[in-house]
């Protein structure tokens, strides 16, 4: 592939498209979850239940609260049986459970626990009882192994065992309402970075400009930042996780940004890399590899294609390129209500992409002490391909002002 530079950088977009999109936001955040996507969820987790004869399942990830329930607080976990919901939680947070979860779970009932009178395993004992739970499943990677002590020792007659990753590969497949939260994350994300890319000249520092794009994304109707802002100029672009400093831009430094907005609990995530003026034939170089493989990958992206496959369309570009030990590992990974869900793109990965999987496409190429190049869409799986969420330019020198 020959995939052309696109070189000069548009850093403004008229004040009418702007605002267009800024009204699109605000109507798109106030979408309500539909109550039978929620009901979908638990029965296909609750079915996972019976057929591992399992009488109950206790609930800790704020992710999969999140999930089935469409609780965005704190302090509360499930006892999911196959034919009841408890929620237990405490009373700084009982009234947001029921206001945010009674309309997608009407069946659900609530249980608040007196924190200095009653132990979480106590409280937790009591609905085992009542259910005459015997079998039962928890979340061992999301609680400490002092609390599971605790609750232990409350239920020292109950069959304990870590529950399978049943609904990490139930997120993997979004619903209409999922992906439209991660597109409209990744709109907010592209007029976020439209706005403040101006700002983008020599002499400004990282921090600086990490601060005025996260602005610019709760502006927008952000909830949260999908993660710490990267950013490194020059030989900082060459760490792949760099945090903002007080480094300054020069003519002719690299840049690496990649950021994301949450909205409704749902992330987007996205690369694009920059040079400060004209770039050397070195970094014209780096970034058409670069380019080349992402266009590569993202062609190549269909229901049904493996994420070793995909990842090894861009390592191969990568590996006959001059950068070939220059290359990052990996080609990308799935997002959504967690920024890095299932399934990894890498050279292991055999899980078979599914249709309506957001994944992301992210190679890299990061050269120690001179500077990096990465650039990642969020798309959208298809049976026929892929649709890209992210639609900031690709650009790449940064127009300076004289």
């Amino acid at each position: 592939m020959n995939t052309p530079i696109p070189m000069k950088l548009q850093t403004e977009i008229p004040t009418n498209t702007v605002a267009a999109a800024g009204a699109t936001l605000t109507a798109a955040l106030k979408m309500a979850p539909p109550a039978a996507d929620f009901t979908g969820r638990l029965s296909q987790f609750r079915y996972q239940m019976l057929q591992a004869g399992q009488d109950a399942a206790l609930i800790f990830s704020p992710v999969n609260l999140r999930y089935l329930f469409n609780y965005s607080g704190e302090a509360l976990m499930a006892v999911v049986t196959p034919e009841q919901v408890v929620l237990i939680t405490d009373y700084r947070f009982i009234a947001q459970a029921e206001q945010e979860s009674k309309s997608v779970c009407p069946k659900a009932t609530f249980f608040c626990r007196d924190r200095d009178r009653q132990s979480l395993g106590q409280a937790i004992a009591l609905q085992l009882a009542a259910f005459k739970a015997r079998r039962v499943w928890f979340e061992d990677s999301d609680i400490s192994v002092l609390l599971w002590r605790a609750i232990c020792d409350d239920n020292g007659l109950i069959e304990f065992s870590p529950c399978p990753p049943h609904l990490a590969a139930q997120r993997m497949v979004k619903d209409d309402w999922e992906v439209a939260q991660i597109e409209q994350a990744a709109a907010i994300a592209d007029l976020a970075l439209a706005r403040a890319l101006p700002m983008l000249q020599v002499g400004v520092s990282e921090r600086e400009f990490a601060t005025e794009l996260e602005y610019q994304l709760k502006k927008a109707g952000a909830e949260d930042f999908s993660f710490a802002t990267i950013l490194g100029f020059a030989e900082r672009s060459a760490l792949p996780h760099a945090l903002p400093t007080d480094k300054r831009l020069k003519k002719g430094d690299l840049v690496v940004l990649d950021f994301g907005a949450v909205v409704n609990g749902y992330r987007s995530d996205m690369t694009r890399s920059f040079v400060c003026g004209k770039a050397s034939p070195l970094q014209q170089q780096m970034y058409q590899v670069v380019l080349e493989a992402q266009q590569a990958a993202l062609e190549a992206v269909r229901a049904g294609t493996s994420g070793a496959a995909l990842n090894n369309i861009a390592a191969d570009i990568l590996a006959a390129s001059p950068f070939a030990k220059d290359a990052g590992p990996g080609l990308g990974h799935g997002v959504g209500l967690q920024l890095h869900e299932q399934p990894f793109l890498g050279p292991l990965c055999r899980q078979l992409l599914p249709e309506n999987a957001v994944i992301t496409i992210e190679p890299g190429i990061y050269i120690a002490d001179f500077g990096g190049v990465r650039i990642e869409d969020d798309v959208l799986v298809t049976k026929a391909g892929c649709r890209i969420l992210t639609k900031a330019p690709k650009q790449f020198e940064l127009a300076l002002r004289e």
